[in-house]
């Protein structure tokens, strides 16, 4: 059986992101992937993969699905994983799968590889380690003095407030693989290019009593007045739309299994909860609701239930060929 791995760097650009791709071929089938190689903390890793089989193949009603898992691999120790899902295609002996994971914002210097495990059948499975580099990234720290408004807000410990946290909690952590609704890369929520904080942010939260916390700040900031409106990144689901004590009048909008968009502070909604959406769409208009020091807009992108940069996916991040 001949088996070779073969990795080339290509020459196309998909936006600001550089595809890399690595090859596997045997007598049974033939895998093309296509990934970004480039570990980043606050980013995420995508790998987009073909498999194809010998035209003479013919598929069984028992033959197993084809699948596949995605690894962040630090040492040995795997600390991102999520399993590929389907792409619909009308090609005959030919199959696509999609995955993105995380790279946490606290990643920190070390020996870090990206791994596929593929599983033609239950007996047939590779494990495939593809090249990368690590780029380290350093956040801005910085110190907001709340009023007592935002005080009360930031250490509300109501059951209402845990209520609505635990709720969007287990939106971000689901995964529907058949909720597949855009391939395409994210264009701004706003034509403001004003931001007055970013992704990643470390921030210092100083209370009128004199205390303080510290977090990160998990979207960016466009600061722009009451009432500018706000579209969605992408065509989507509506799986949250409502007010809440923290993030005020706030949409969230399902696009591919395990990544959502979110939309904080709003002034007012022009969708509801369930409502498909196209890109581009009017979801509202933004505000200062919830905590909020001023009007602005909170854009957030989560993958998998952890933040991820939103300029990352306003590249071509899943390889979709224009």
């Amino acid at each position: 059986m001949k088996k070779i791995l073969i990795v080339i760097f290509c020459l196309l650009q998909f936006s600001f992101i550089f595809a890399a791709s690595a090859k596997y071929e045997s007598e049974n089938y033939n895998l093309n992937i296509r990934y970004n190689d480039v570990i980043t903390p606050g980013d995420a890793i995508f790998v987009r993969m073909n498999i194809t089989v010998p035209k003479n193949h013919k598929k069984t009603k028992t033959e197993p699905e084809k699948k596949a898992t995605l690894q962040l691999l630090q040492d040995k120790k795997v600390i991102e994983s999520a399993p590929f899902y389907h792409l619909k295609n009308k090609k005959t002996n030919y199959t696509e799968m999609l995955c993105g994971i995380p790279v946490s914002l606290w990643l920190k210097e070390g020996n870090y590889s990206i791994k596929v495990i593929y599983a033609d059948s239950d007996s047939d499975i590779k494990e495939f380690i593809l090249p990368s580099k690590l780029e380290m990234r350093t956040f801005p720290e910085e110190i907001l003095k709340l009023d007592e408004r935002n005080t009360s807000i930031k250490t509300d410990n109501s059951p209402e407030r845990a209520a609505q946290i635990d709720k969007l909690n287990n939106i971000l952590f689901t995964t529907m693989p058949s909720d597949i609704f855009s391939l395409k890369k994210f264009t701004t929520p706003t034509e403001s290019q004003r931001y007055t904080a970013y992704c990643g942010d470390r921030r210092t939260y100083v209370y009128t009593n004199g205390k303080s916390s510290t977090s990160l700040h998990y979207g960016n900031d466009y600061g722009v007045p009451t009432g500018t409106e706000v579209h969605s990144c992408a065509a989507g689901k509506v799986v949250l739309a409502e007010s809440r004590i923290s993030t005020g009048w706030s949409v969230v909008v399902e696009h591919l299994p395990g990544l959502y968009s979110l939309y904080y502070h709003m002034n007012e909604l022009s969708v509801k909860e369930g409502d498909m959406v196209t890109q581009g769409q009017l979801l509202g208009k933004s505000g200062a609701t919830g905590l909020a020091t001023g009007p602005h807009l909170h854009w957030e992108v989560r993958l998998n239930g952890s933040a991820v940069r939103p300029e990352f996916f306003l590249n071509n991040f899943t390889f979709e060929e224009d």
